[in-house]
């Protein structure tokens, strides 16, 4: 058997004349959803396989799915002849505008047996003189494909060696996915050894060195693995001393190194070809003079050998000198790698004769984390998930070493000023304009977007995400602050029990179905949904949040707006910040920040016109006009006429009007500002570096009872009892106090995994909460003769699979939100979840479930 590689993305060009068994190579070789032929496009489009006139059509149609395949980043195999020149040319063109790598294979069966094989198949009607043009072209074509821009030609003579080749898949140089690290991606060395010793040691690296004392490699106790970022040459005192080390360390398997364009140049000069000697290269040539010339072969052979960039740890984290957008992660062409050495340039100089720079990280949207070198700051900064760690240690700066994953740094001064530099070391702009979301992160493209949660991939449809837009743009707070939207709250399961719609039976017997068996049931308080966002102080707003003016935190409703005026947003925070402090949240956190969930109560605190507009309005109307009724049916039975069950059924809704009305007014007290306001935090869900949504219910509500503690006038404990459904005990008493707070005038109680968060067999989250609310609060939401037998009846028939799902999805959303968040990946990252969040809430579902 004969093994052929072929880079696993590539676009596989089959070269041969008809008859060569192209077609059968391809089906034996590649899966069948990889190969695109000319045969099969021509009958697409024209119905008939052989309708040469068909061929533009079919080819323009197979250059297309080609392409398309190609984007997605799929091995893409072409079946067609292949021989003439101006074929190949849209196939190596399309392959480039891809950044993949050509690869043609050639089927050199003798022309007599294609022939042969043509004349046994009667859908085939062409004389043999096409088949000796196809053999001509072809045999000029063998000569040129390497000059015609295939990376690799693999050609096969005759029967047996096309029968024996095997296709064997290769993957990139750039993709080392497989290595999960940990790393120490270092920064821009530029000949600076002694400085780059110094890094190691801090970073925990052991140096071996040989006879003479030169560093000759090194290797870290905990296994990790150094990557740099290229520009090892040049400017600085010892180019041949880090060559060495590297080059050590890339040889025993513990360091991965990146081309620079010091290192392109260098090579370019050590093999002869002209260049200009400036920029610290005179440095390099000098001190490479005394060396060794075994050395200095193997230096070019090493620089020879170096890539672009790297694909690391699952395609989470790339390298490359000077930085890699999105669509040219782990591709390969000319354009990818002159991108990566050298950056984009907007064609213009500055004052000091160098390029500018284009800012690509500013709109950079990637998933992956990119560090890169090549432009020195004097402090690396954060941009979309995107650092540059060259802190100019040459120019009299730092070395730099990014750790990953933990994603902290690590540096170490210059010893001097090496070199001095072109124009003064200067920070690096400003994240926070690129860092916000984006109209193009949000709007579909094609009418819908997937979003992927880590939880699901959640579709937000084009009108969704319009409506959203809508919110955002008008009513919402400061996005900087909008980091998380907490989920819609799924009712219970349809109750069973007699003369109830919703009640914990049903929710405890929802989660045991989804083998859920610890449960906590808490208070839940009738109140407006409330997000709280509180940072220590202003250096913290801004360090964090990017937030300079106003205060330093935000306190905002279930959709995003805010619930009061600054001054009073202000006040409420400074007390949250109080009772934090007494409660000593920040150590035991170790953070500067807290987002807190809670309810802010009384409802009628925020949705008081909303009380007097839909529910007083009832209960007015009702307590006018139902006794002056009973009064006129009372005359009218009085006189003899039979109104008696008119009337009790009158007497019956009179009733029914006071109780909704006794209900709403339950929920309601004067409040003047925030006298008379409080909240009753259930969640702690987020702190620096931690998404805490994932943590048990029992440790949130230990928490915030610490806050309630601290300062029992603003915050409202959460009553709560445990329940285990093994335990019948456990479950009776979690019914009799549900009995208890909605006969007192509670709303209910919202039962909970006690786990928290609580992943399904697939991959998915259980809901995270259920709400079972009081038959007399029910009266508020479904109206005063709701508990009616016949409307009782029919309510129960409602269908809760559309709310229940929505809840899922706003979870899985809010989730992944909170994890970007505490993974510090970029506001926009976080945001393109939170606003999928408020896109979902423009669903239509019925606002009473």
């Amino acid at each position: 058997m004969t093994e052929l590689t072929v880079p696993a993305l590539s676009l596989v060009v089959l070269v041969g004349i008809s008859g060569s068994g192209k077609s059968t190579f391809a089906q034996r070789n590649f899966a069948p959803s990889q190969v695109l032929s000319s045969d099969a496009f021509r009958a697409m489009v024209a119905d008939d396989e052989n309708d040469q006139s068909a061929s533009a059509a079919a080819f323009d149609a197979l250059h297309y799915v080609a392409g398309r395949r190609l984007a997605g980043g799929r091995l893409t195999v072409i079946d067609a002849t292949n021989v003439q020149d101006h074929a190949r040319a849209g196939l190596v063109a399309l392959a480039r505008a891809h950044d993949v790598l050509p690869v043609a294979i050639v089927l050199d069966l003798p022309e007599e047996e294609c022939w042969a094989r043509t004349e046994r198949r009667p859908d085939r009607s062409f004389g043999r003189g096409v088949l000796g043009r196809q053999s001509r072209d072809l045999r000029r074509s063998i000569k040129r494909l390497s000059r015609e821009g295939f990376r690799t030609v693999h050609v096969l003579h005759g029967l047996e060696e096309i029968e024996a080749a095997t296709i064997r898949p290769q993957r990139l140089y750039t993709d080392r996915r497989d290595l999960a690290g940990p790393f120490d991606v270092i920064g821009d060395v530029h000949g600076c050894r002694a400085e780059l010793e110094t890094l190691l040691i801090d970073l925990g690296w052991k140096i071996s060195r040989d006879d003479l004392g030169r560093p000759t490699g090194a290797r870290h106790p905990e296994g990790r693995v150094a990557v740099f970022v290229g520009d090892l040459v040049d400017r600085g005192p010892d180019s041949p001393g880090v060559l060495r080390l590297v080059m050590g360390m890339v040889r025993a398997g513990t360091a991965l190194c990146v081309a620079g364009n010091h290192e392109a140049k260098l090579l370019r000069k050590l093999r002869g070809k002209e260049v200009t000697v400036s920029h610290g290269l005179a440095e390099t040539l000098s001190q490479l003079s005394s060396s060794e010339p075994a050395f200095v072969a193997s230096t070019a052979s090493f620089i020879d050998g170096l890539i672009s960039h790297y694909v690391l740890d699952g395609g989470r984290l790339v390298v490359a000198h000077a930085g890699i957008k999105e669509e040219y992660q782990g591709r390969a062409s000319g354009r990818v790698r002159a991108f990566c050495l050298y950056g984009d340039t907007t064609g213009e100089t500055d004052e000091y004769g160098l390029p500018v720079r284009y800012p690509w990280a500013s709109d950079y949207r990637g998933s992956a984390t990119v560090v890169y070198g090549h432009t020195p700051t004097v402090d690396p900064e954060w941009v979309n998930n995107t650092i540059c760690i060259d802190t100019g240690c040459v120019f009299g700066g730092r070395l730099t070493a990014l750790r990953y994953p933990e994603r902290t740094l690590v540096s170490v001064p210059a010893e001097r000023e090496h070199y001095a530099p072109a124009k003064p070391l200067a920070p690096s702009p400003s994240a926070r304009p690129g860092d916000l979301l984006d109209v193009a992160d949000v709007l579909p493209a094609t009418g819908r977007r997937q979003l992927d949660t880590g939880y699901g991939h959640i579709p937000i449809e084009a009108p969704q995400a319009a409506a959203a837009l809508e919110v955002l743009g008008r009513f919402a707070v400061d996005p900087r602050w909008l980091v998380y939207l907490p989920p819609t709250m799924a009712p219970a399961p349809t109750a069973t029990a007699s003369g109830y719609l919703e009640h914990p039976r049903s929710a405890f017997e929802g989660y045991r179905a989804a083998g859920v068996s610890r449960l906590v049931c808490e208070e839940k308080h009738m109140g407006s949904r409330a997000l709280v966002l509180v940072c220590r102080d202003s250096a913290a707003a801004a360090r964090r949040f990017g937030v300079t003016e106003g205060e330093a935190g935000a306190v905002y409703t279930r959709t995003g707006r805010p619930f009061f005026d600054p001054s009073l947003t202000a006040s409420l925070l400074a007390r949250v910040r109080s009772a934090v402090s007494a409660a000593g949240l920040w150590a035991s956190l170790e953070t500067d920040w807290l987002l807190l969930d809670a309810e802010l109560l009384p409802w009628s605190a925020k949705a008081g016109d909303l009380i007097r507009s839909q529910y007083a309005t009832v209960g007015a109307a009702a307590g006018a006009a139902l006794p002056a009724t009973l009064d006129v049916l009372a005359a009218a039975q009085a006189r003899g006429l039979d109104v008696a069950a008119l009337r009790e059924r009158t007497s019956a809704r009179a009733e029914n009007a006071a109780l909704f009305t006794a209900a709403y007014r339950r929920y309601v007290r004067p409040t003047t500002g925030l006298d008379g306001v409080t909240l009753a935090p259930f969640a702690v869900l987020a702190a620096e570096g931690a998404n805490l949504a994932v943590r048990d219910n029992g440790w949130h509500l230990d928490l915030v009872d610490r806050l309630v503690a601290a300062d029992s006038t603003l915050f409202t404990r959460t009553a709560r009892m445990l329940v285990d459904l093994g335990d019948p005990a456990t479950v009776d008493a979690a019914e009799s106090w549900w009995l208890e707070l909605t006969a007192a005038g509670g709303e209910g109680m919202v039962v909970k995994p006690l786990d928290g968060m609580v992943r399904t067999a697939r991959g998915g989250v259980v809901q995270p909460g259920m709400k079972c609310r009081g038959r007399e609060y029910l009266r508020i939401i479904y109206g005063p003769d709701y508990t009616a037998p016949d409307t009782l009846a029919a309510l129960r028939g409602r269908n809760l699979g559309r709310k229940r799902s929505l809840a899922l999805r706003e979870h899985a959303l809010g989730l992944g939100a909170l994890d970007r968040l505490a993974a510090n990946e970029p506001l926009w990252r976080v945001h393109e979840l939170v606003f999928g969040v408020l896109a979902l809430e423009s669903e239509p579902v019925d606002p009473r479930l």
